[in-house]
């Protein structure tokens, strides 16, 4: 690539092994204003927030983009309304506000609204304390003169329900209430949001590791990086570092020499995913537990049921779901089924880890999932806590105290204040238009509508970049096997576009083979290999090395979740190496 088309990709947010290369040289060879630590929701907002101030930034992840939490959600972007119960108004509200932005602004393309139902057993009291909380939800998300993008509650009949979800049990639920929230794909929403700080000027590097911090004078002057494709190790300078690696925040910290003492739990919530028939209803449904709520979340042809919410003590790239785990979803949501769901219905499993701020309470319920910004020592910002919703109001807070020392040192004042929100994610400008127009669009490109509303929902108006993949090379248009959801030219845009570097990235997270297909994505991994050798040059040797740290890693899995207990699942799970650890 020459210079002029490397900046023109810079400048279209495009991700590859040659914008990789070309950032990791260029935070090397020139002292950043901020480098972020850490590539999951809030550390790409903070690139893009600091970008957008016309900042130089760099940030890099040590495993893939989204590669922990931010991948492993439950897809849900909302103002929490079990937090009205605890009387968390402030965090209540504060989601809310972001979950319009999102809706309506920023990316429209990747967050659309859902409904969920709540099914009543008391008619009376029940039904008033749960419709004033959901008053109170709607009010709130008037927030700041802003339209919520979502309608309102709604009470329902026993005779609604029945018919809106004939597959809840008709004993015991007298009635109940609907009401709105958002629904993500977390993962690719991250990757997008890498591009847009990209675009506007910002410096990223997946798979690269912070191993060290450089300090002078007691003040944190930048970091030590391995490379983990290549092995180098070399020095970022940086005015100012903002450590964002959620719930490996301890872990980042111990390499500063009087670092902080600020501390991260680890939570861990198991979901399930079955096929849509498998729970007949034209809505989701939120249910309450002994312990928390339970979800069950539309997600295309299938349904997301969780969460769980237990201590994590173990690998935190790997959290494992235990056969304990999943029995416990499977009770709660069949108690309200009438025909219930089994273990044959199980499509995939995930395992996500919410990095909740440590305190004296011996229950992860009932830790703050507000956030915390702050300055353990001079040049070092540390963002930790808060929920994915909230990303983008945890990102300007870590910004606004790095900028702080940065006027500090300029001249108070000559650093604008945050504008992300008003900066849509790129695909969001003219996915509007385009949706309109996606008839005429198929029958131009000669292919399915259907086909056409997926890309769209998934790229926005980029989705014009795949197709003119497959404009170039119609056998594109074919697709994956064992998923009719995925085309092969996602995964060459997933490479040319979207930094992935691995089988692992295509499979887990640029598309969501692992947790919708019931060989998590084996079959396909062969397919993504070829892809994938073929664009950036493996040898026939090294495309085998993927194709079975791949299977092993899902195998390994698989056999996790036989296990009853937290220890023997991870055990068996991290006895396989991760893909830069393999022998070659």
């Amino acid at each position: 690539m020459t210079d002029t088309a490397s900046s023109q990709a810079s400048g279209q947010g495009v991700l590859n092994a040659q914008s990789r290369a070309e950032a990791l040289a260029a935070m090397a060879a020139e002292e950043l204003d901020i480098l972020i630590i850490g590539g999951g929701i809030v550390g790409a907002g903070c690139a893009l927030d600091a970008a957008t101030r016309g900042l130089n930034v760099g940030v890099v992840e040590a495993q893939d983009w989204a590669a922990g939490t931010s991948s492993r959600s439950s897809k849900l972007v909302h103002g929490g309304i079990r937090y009205l119960e605890q009387l968390d108004f402030h965090l209540v509200q504060e989601a809310l506000t972001e979950r319009g932005l999102l809706l309506q602004q920023l990316a429209p393309h990747l967050v659309k609204p859902i409904r969920f139902l709540y099914p009543v057993e008391h008619p009376i009291w029940e039904r008033a304390y749960v419709g004033a909380g959901m008053l109170l939800y709607d009010i709130f998300s008037y927030a700041g003169g802003r339209r919520p993008g979502v309608g309102h509650h709604r009470h329902l009949s026993k005779r609604q329900i029945g018919l809106a979800a004939p597959s809840l049990k008709s004993s015991g639920i007298i009635g109940g209430m609907s009401y709105y929230d958002g629904r993500v794909d977390d993962a690719r929403y991250v990757v997008n949001l890498v591009r847009t700080a990209v675009a506007n000027g910002a410096h990223a590097a997946n798979r690269t590791e912070v191993i060290g911090f450089l300090q002078k004078k007691g003040q944190v002057v930048g970091v030590t990086v391995r490379d983990l494709e290549t092995g180098a190790e070399f020095p970022i300078r940086a005015k100012q570092v903002i450590n964002s690696t959620g719930v490996w925040t301890g872990t980042t910290q111990e390499l500063v020499h009087d670092g902080g003492t600020l501390r991260v739990r680890a939570s861990k919530g198991i979901h399930i995913v079955v096929p849509r028939d498998r729970f007949k209803s034209v809505m989701g449904l939120l249910l309450r537990t002994e312990k928390s709520v339970l979800f069950v979340i539309p997600w295309g042809r299938h349904w997301i049921i969780g969460t769980t919410d237990t201590d994590w003590h173990y690998d935190k790239a790997h959290p494992s779901a235990t056969a304990t785990d999943i029995q416990y979803v499977l009770d709660h949501v069949n108690a309200v089924l009438d025909d219930p769901i089994t273990h044959d219905d199980i499509e995939g499993v995930y395992v996500g880890l919410r990095p909740l701020l440590a305190g004296d309470s011996e229950s992860t319920t009932k830790l703050s999932r507000e956030h915390v910004v702050v300055k353990p020592k001079p040049g070092l910002v540390l963002i930790a806590g808060g929920k994915w919703t909230t990303y983008r109001v945890m990102a300007n807070d870590a910004v606004d105290a790095a900028v702080e020392e940065l006027n500090t040192l300029a001249g108070e004042g000559s650093i604008p204040a945050s504008v992300t929100a008003s900066v849509p994610l790129l695909g969001a400008a003219g996915y509007k238009a385009s949706w309109n127009r996606r008839t005429r669009t198929a029958a131009r490109a000669g292919l399915p509508k259907s086909v056409v509303e997926h890309l769209l929902n998934r790229y926005g108006s980029m989705a014009e970049d795949l197709l003119a993949i497959i404009a170039s090379d119609p056998t594109q248009a074919e697709s994956l096997p064992g998923n009719p959801d995925y085309l092969l030219a996602e995964v060459t845009y997933a490479v040319t576009h979207e930094g992935a570097l691995h089988i692992e990235d295509v499979l887990s997270r640029r598309t969501r083979f692992t947790i919708e297909t019931r060989d998590r994505g084996i079959e396909a991994a062969v397919v993504v290999g070829k892809i994938m050798g073929t664009l950036l040059g493996w040898s026939a040797a090294h495309e085998k090395k993927e194709v079975k740290n791949f299977r092993l890693g899902i195998e390994a899995e698989f056999a996790a979740e036989q296990q009853t207990t937290d220890e023997a699942a991870n055990a068996i799970r991290t006895a396989v190496p991760s893909i830069t650890e393999m022998p070659a």
